[in-house]
């Protein structure tokens, strides 16, 4: 897949703008505050409907206005997709597909985009929150049908979460909440498959993450990536220890049932639910110690960058639409010159990569086929070297 051309209205600090792209290496170049980044993180959204930097929407439209308009056209070998999403400050989002309107959620369906941003280190050094949403923002852009499934388990959550606080402010203990159990089996339902599939795909992922970390880090350091499951009594926020392998080959369902009963009195106690998909944890460990805690800056770094290939490297395999675009967000002046030079060898094999630098020498020469200088919300030239 290729963004051939990106059209913004009112989006970041961008009035206005319209950028050509290639195939191959593309450069933004600006110092920092000028709009590079907003440049990626636009062509981002089509595949995540979200930013890599804020968690709501409304940032991203320029002040004063109420909404903004977001365009790429993209080459699919011989067939072309124009994509248009309208941001709005308030209110849904609205989304159109060749000139006709579809649902926001179907643009990801045509639209394949990897982002690494130095935010990305915060899989491997934040809380657990952030890990979850990195592997199920994964997992909708290969099935599609997750963002369904993590929706309707979310309302789930809510709706038992909400039962239980209630129960707590009437003093109700034990069996005495009978509606419990409606709750229960839904979040069994739901919860099983997004733990299955989570599994599923950090066994996926070994292989692409320990080749692409030997290839930034030109050293096979073991990396690992396995969850703690708190349906096997693992409770990563509160630090308990990871024994999620134990239920790899189980039955997930048997086992949250189980937790479910087990912690029923705790939950009551403190109006919330304690066992489920959203207390899980991606451990993630370089020479078999956890990442978070034990490994070096440039370790976090190599394994977080790392996640990001080998996530690229499985929608390679298995899309229709081709390489999904790769786009490295200020990521070269964080690396030493050896990873530099590795991970341009790496970056320079997908149809498309798009990179964005405050220096231009930082790049490799090999990724600075064409260069987009920028500066205060205005592209000033674009230029094939």
């Amino acid at each position: 897949m290729i963004v051939e051309q990106l059209s913004l209205v009112d989006f970041r600090n961008y009035a206005e703008a319209d950028v050509t792209l290639a195939g191959g290496p593309n450069v933004f170049v600006g110092r920092n505050g000028q709009g590079k980044t907003n440049l990626a993180e636009a062509i981002g959204f089509f595949a995540t409907l979200g930013s890599h930097r804020v968690s709501n929407d409304a940032p991203m439209v320029r002040d004063g206005v109420d909404a903004a308009i977001i365009r790429a056209l993209l080459a699919h070998g011989e067939r072309r997709v124009l994509l248009e999403a309208q941001i709005n400050r308030q209110g849904s989002n609205k989304a159109r597909v060749n000139g006709a309107g579809v649902k926001p959620a179907e643009l990801p369906r045509y639209a394949q985009v990897v982002l690494f941003a130095p935010e990305d280190l915060q899989i491997v050094r934040g809380d657990p929150s952030v890990r979850r949403r990195f592997s199920d923002q994964l997992l909708v852009q290969r099935f599609p049908r997750f963002a369904g499934v993590i929706g309707d388990f979310e309302r789930v959550l809510k709706q038992r979460n909400a039962l239980l606080k209630s129960a707590k402010a009437r003093g109700i203990k034990g069996d005495a909440l009978t509606t419990l159990e409606v709750w229960n089996d839904k979040l069994v339902a739901l919860g099983t498959q997004i733990i299955e599939a989570r599994l599923a795909l950090a066994a996926e992922l070994a292989g692409p993450l320990t080749a692409s970390y030997t290839a930034i880090a030109g050293a096979d350091h073991q990396p690992e990536a396995t969850w703690s499951l708190s349906v096997t009594g693992a409770d990563p926020e509160e630090g308990s220890a990871d024994n999620g392998a134990d239920a790899a080959a189980g039955h997930i369902a048997d086992a949250f049932r189980a937790a479910l009963a087990a912690r029923q009195s705790a939950e009551l106690d403190r109006g919330i639910t304690l066992v489920g998909p959203h207390r899980d944890d991606l451990v993630l460990r370089v020479r078999g110690l956890p990442v978070k805690g034990y490994a070096s800056h440039g370790e976090s770094w190599s394994v977080a960058l790392s996640l990001r290939l080998a996530s690229a490297q499985l929608l390679r395999a298995e899309s229709r639409l081709g390489d999904p675009v790769l786009i490295l967000d200020d990521v070269f002046a964080e690396l030493d010159s050896d990873r530099r030079t590795r991970l341009a060898h790496v970056a320079a094999d997908y149809e498309q990569v798009i990179v964005t630098a405050a220096v231009e020498e930082d790049v490799p020469s090999e990724l600075r086929a064409r260069v987009v200088r920028v500066a205060h919300g205005t592209i000033l030239e674009q230029l094939d070297d």
